[in-house]
């Protein structure tokens, strides 16, 4: 346990967390939405502080990130719980656990030892995912700081529903992110997701502004947001910040409460690849589809495919010095090399 940062405190013992936009007035002995940050006596603590519950050795192309290190492994940790509530979540046993468990489970690990067992690892990085990282953001910045001491590249994968103030304060100790764009509708993030649109557009735009390698996910569901409309929106609005910010989307399968969803069609991605390189987009992958040709990073100069990807593996990687293409000398944009100067 440990003090939460970003938080105002209120008449009678209440406190308002300031983490991200829910802004939880929370009263003496009672928890934010998230589950994991309470008020103790009239000061937000944080219930996760130095808690895991759950650490791996993963393929940076899991998180999905394709233009940063790709080829290596990071060291991914995440603790329990969540600040939305995707009735889709694929880690609903991680971000839903508060709803079911008073305490929050997982193994006691130090910031050092994270980053200890990060570097033992033989990884490039390590990665803040699986729940959603703003929730433990006490303990992600003291990670981030430690591993960047050490050497390591930090990357976060995020919904993006932070506040201002943590976001960049944040953004001075990580490297790359990947942020969920779920929907491009105000009444989706509202009703189903119980969020708000907005912030997550403005992490997505400042985090790339202020100078963190920035990818974006879409999970494409099913009769929520697979409209040719909305997916050209979302086209739209990436191209507009950065046409080199590559566009996951990403194929959804039945979890959590949406068990008897169908899974996306194939038809749907291809919408949503057509619908990014119409908008100008450089890279647009199609994920969850193992063996698909829009895996693979193309040159936006020539054309000439750069990084062949099947899965999670790299077959064949042909870039040159700082990434740019052998053939035309074009710069594919990202982070090819752990040891740039950052």
């Amino acid at each position: 346990m440990r003090q939460a940062l970003h938080f105002i405190k209120l008449e009678r013992g209440a406190v308002e967390c300031r983490l991200c936009p829910h802004h939880c007035r929370i009263a003496p002995g009672k928890r934010g939405i998230c589950g994991v940050r309470e008020n103790r006596d009239g000061t937000l603590v944080s219930l996760v502080y130095g808690k895991l519950a759950a650490s791996h050795v993963d393929p940076v192309e899991k998180k999905p990130l394709f233009h940063f290190l790709p080829g290596t492994l990071t060291y991914s940790v995440a603790t329990v719980g969540c600040n939305l509530a995707c009735p889709f979540c694929q880690n609903h046993e991680l971000s839903f656990a508060m709803r079911s468990h008073a305490v929050p489970y997982g193994y006691e690990a130090p910031a050092e030892k994270v980053v200890a067992e990060a570097v033992a690892s033989g990884c490039e990085s390590l990665t803040f995912t699986y729940s959603e990282p703003t929730i433990f953001f006490e303990y992600m910045v003291d990670i981030a700081a430690l591993a960047r001491e050490k050497g390591l590249l930090t990357a976060l994968v995020s919904n993006g529903f932070i506040e201002a103030e943590p976001r960049r304060e944040l953004a001075g100790l990580i490297d790359a992110a990947n942020i969920d764009l779920k929907a491009f509708s105000e009444t989706t993030y509202r009703d189903v997701l119980q969020g708000k649109l907005g912030p997550v557009l403005e992490t997505i735009s400042s985090l790339l502004a202020e100078g963190v390698w920035t990818e974006v996910t879409t999970l494409v569901v099913p009769e929520m947001n697979d409209s040719a409309e909305e997916l050209k929106k979302i086209a739209s609005f990436l191209a507009s910040v950065s046409p080199d910010l590559p566009w996951h989307v990403s194929r959804f399968f039945p979890r959590n409460r949406w068990t008897d969803a169908s899974p996306t069609p194939e038809e749907s991605l291809r919408r949503a690849v057509e619908a990014g390189r119409r908008a100008g987009l450089h890279y647009v992958y199609a994920g969850n589809v193992p063996g698909d040709p829009t895996e693979s990073t193309f040159c936006p100069g020539c054309g000439k495919k750069v990084i062949e990807r099947v899965g999670y593996d790299i077959s064949q990687m042909n870039l040159g010095p700082a990434g740019r293409c052998p053939s035309c000398n074009t710069l594919v944009a990202g982070i090819f090399d752990s040891r740039a100067d950052r």
